[in-house]
C-alpha cells in the first residue's frame, strides 16, 4: 500500500521519509495541491528492479525466455542443485 503526504510535510521531514522508503521497500505519494504535480518517491534499489523489469518486458526474447521458465516450473520441470561455497576452497 502506498503511503500519501502533503509536499509540505514531505518537505519537513525529508530525511525521515527517504529512510522510511529505503527501509519498508515501499513507495510514497507525495501530493500536492494540484494533482498534476503528484510524485511518487522510491528507493533508489527498487527504482533500478522495476527499471530492469521493464527492460525486460520490452525485449521480446527475454521475455519470451522469462515465460517459457515460468511453464516449465509450473510443469514441474525442475532440478534440485546443491549450492556452492564460493568461500569454501575444497
Amino acid at each position: 500500500m502506498v503511503t500519501a503526504v502533503t509536499y509540505s510535510n514531505f518537505r519537513k521531514s525529508l530525511k525521515t521519509f527517504m529512510r522510511q522508503v529505503n527501509e519498508d521497500a515501499d513507495m510514497l505519494l507525495v501530493t500536492n495541491t494540484d494533482p498534476v504535480d503528484n510524485v511518487v518517491v522510491m528507493s533508489a534499489a527498487d527504482y533500478d528492479s522495476l527499471m530492469e523489469t521493464v527492460r525486460i518486458y520490452q525485449n521480446p526474447y527475454l521475455q519470451d525466455k522469462v515465460l517459457r521458465g515460468l511453464e516449465s516450473v509450473r510443469h514441474g520441470h525442475t532440478t534440485a542443485h546443491e549450492l556452492i561455497d564460493v568461500d569454501d576452497p575444497s
